[in-house]
């Protein structure tokens, strides 16, 4: 298969069609909803790779339940459907990332491209995002050894050189992880 995918329209029809053009396009359509409500649930017990959702839907509408999807990282990305070439819609879609946008009636020369171009910019942001998340963790140990090495530095007069190598000697000793002793001679300095 090559995406896991969610299609979410008040119109059992509609979802019919897009479902065939999908699975003829060999993509596996894990889930269905007609409101946004159901499409926050579904998505959340899925986790589909993509989501294809109307903007126009009783109880909540597809914009809202996208923004709050995308919020909760439930899906790697969201295309929006509607019967109207709206600006105003465009600029919401935009603002809360979804990666596409396709008027309806729907056609396999337009959604197939659109679902292929949205699953690779969606695992895209993905690594990205797990990319950063793992940076942000690596400078905030950083800036936590610094902080150890500092206050060691200053108890104990010791080089920079030193500091580093007696928190490294107690983590290696006491089979802690570096972080882990940076974090507990810093708590001991405040």
């Amino acid at each position: 298969m090559r995406g896991r995918i969610v299609i979410i329209d008040d119109e059992p029809i509609t979802r019919l069609d897009i479902k065939e053009i999908l699975e003829d396009a060999n993509y596996e359509v894990v889930g269905e909803a007609s409101d946004g409500f159901e499409a926050i649930s579904v998505c959340s017990n899925v986790l589909p790779d993509l989501v294809i959702m109307d903007i126009k839907m009783p109880l909540l509408d597809g914009l809202s339940a996208a923004k709050k999807i995308v919020e909760d990282g439930t899906t790697s990305g969201i295309i929006l459907l509607t019967a109207y070439n709206d600006n105003e819609y465009i600029d919401k879609a935009k603002a809360f990332g979804a990666l596409g946008y396709l008027v309806k009636p729907l056609d396999e020369r337009s959604l197939i491209p659109m679902v292929e171009l949205a699953i690779s910019k969606g695992k895209e942001t993905d690594n990205l995002k797990r990319e950063l998340e793992r940076l942000s963790k690596e400078l905030e140990e950083r800036k936590i050894i610094e902080r150890a090495k500092g206050a060691l530095m200053e108890r104990e007069s010791l080089s920079e050189n030193d500091a580093y190598k007696k928190l490294r000697d107690i983590s290696m000793q006491r089979r802690i992880p570096l972080v882990e002793v940076a974090k507990l001679m810093v708590l001991a300095n405040e």
